[in-house]
């Protein structure tokens, strides 16, 4: 019998999304999910973006240029962006099929089969998804929860440079540790890279979350280094629009967004509709994001609050995005989120969460770990809180 390649079969599930049949099948039994493993937020998308697909007939659905509409393209650089400080020119980016595809592409481009690549730890599962996909070697810099998953000292990176090392990458604010990096700290990684002439990939999909005082300081945004920086982004959470699939690479370096439209042309186009209603996401009044920014922060300041009242709990207070990692008294946090979906009912309710480990590379990290989106309003997260403490008294393997 035929098999599928190693490449494909050594891929890992999606720790976020397997245990979604479970989910459903709660869902046809009756019971109420509450939904805390992905970053779906319930926020209403921009009624402008919106407006824009709704009113933007077309007769005939076709390709778009391989790059993104030239005005998109036009709208992100000269609006956009600029809006946040980072100085680019339409010719400085390419449109691509949400942040995902901008972080495939990065990897394909940055980096040999057998390269390295320098990031902290526990990072987004789909890092490693790209990386194993392209063969990458993944050399994490490790972090601790007690602390709140601070940045370490420029030394913990530094000494994982080894002539394999190609690329050092950030997630900023982080995923899933909501971990925000300061002005000073993506300064001195700006210095490691130019050390040793490293590429410093930086994925700033969550950059209106921020909740401390300190505004974002993109890695676009680093003197002389324009040639080693590539951004991946996406409008997804931005905007609450994260079926739209429209994401950016961005860069200064034109060999890489050259390479980059090759990859872009093997894949035609990005969606059509997507990109109307990015266009018309631009219009999106700054009073908004403010809006969004503070309910995110009543969101996690009841939620951090909430699990660290329940007994032998412990999550740090993010710092940005709208994740938490959270240590539970559990054997196997894994077994803990699938035995909530198919064994425990509180007044015919459960909750999704989704295991930590799997945003680890290092074996043994985050088996009592998971994470938590607090996308939910908060008398959805009351409820949900709740029914995770009373699962919790209930789990056979709880270790307390």
């Amino acid at each position: 019998m035929a098999s599928i390649s190693k490449r494909a079969a050594d891929i890992p599930a999606s720790a976020i999304r397997k245990m979604i049949p479970l989910a459903d099948k709660a869902r046809s039994q009756g019971v109420k999910v509450y939904r805390l493993n992905i970053g779906a937020p319930d926020i209403k998308s921009p009624q402008c973006a919106l407006d824009a697909v709704k009113n933007h007939v077309m007769d005939h659905v076709s390709y778009t240029n391989s790059a993104g509409l030239l005005e998109l393209r036009e709208g992100f650089a000269n609006r956009y962006y600029k809006s946040c400080g980072v100085d680019i020119t339409p010719d400085d980016l390419l449109v691509t099929v949400a942040g995902s595809e901008a972080i495939d592409m990065a990897m394909k481009i940055l980096m040999n089969p057998g390269d390295e690549l320098i990031l902290m730890e526990p990072y987004y599962t789909n890092y490693n998804t790209f990386a194993i996909e392209n063969e990458i070697v993944i050399r994490p810099v490790p972090t601790d929860i007690r602390n709140g998953f601070k940045v370490p000292s420029m030394d913990e990176f530094e000494k994982l440079v080894t002539p394999r090392t190609k690329a050092i990458m950030i997630s900023h604010p982080g995923n899933p540790t909501g971990t925000l990096y300061t002005k000073e700290e993506i300064l001195s990684l700006g210095e490691i890279a130019r050390k040793h002439d490293l590429f410093l990939i930086s994925d700033e999909v969550y950059r209106e979350f921020c909740y401390t005082d300190e505004p974002h300081f993109s890695a676009m945004s680093i003197p002389g280094l324009e040639q080693n920086v590539v951004m991946v982004d996406s409008i997804s959470k931005r905007y609450n629009l994260c079926g739209a699939r429209i994401g950016t690479i961005v860069t200064k370096n034109h060999e890489v967004l050259a390479a980059a439209t090759k990859y872009a042309q093997a894949r035609l186009s990005p969606p059509a509709y997507g990109q109307i209603a990015a266009l018309g996401a631009l219009d999106t009044p700054k009073e908004y994001f403010q809006a969004v920014k503070e309910e995110y922060i009543r969101r996690r300041d009841y939620t951090i609050g909430a699990l660290n009242a329940m007994e032998g709990v412990f999550t740090p207070t993010p710092q940005g995005a709208f994740y938490t990692i959270v240590s539970l008294p559990v054997d196997d946090a894994e077994d803990f989120a699938r035995w909530m979906l198919t064994d425990f009912r509180y007044e015919g309710q459960t909750v999704q969460i989704t295991p930590a480990k799997t945003f680890y590379s290092t074996p043994g990290k985050g088996l009592n770990q998971v994470r938590i989106a607090y996308v939910l309003e908060i008398p959805e997260l009351h409820k949900a809180m709740k029914v995770l403490e009373e699962g919790l008294k209930a789990y056979p393997g709880r270790t307390l």
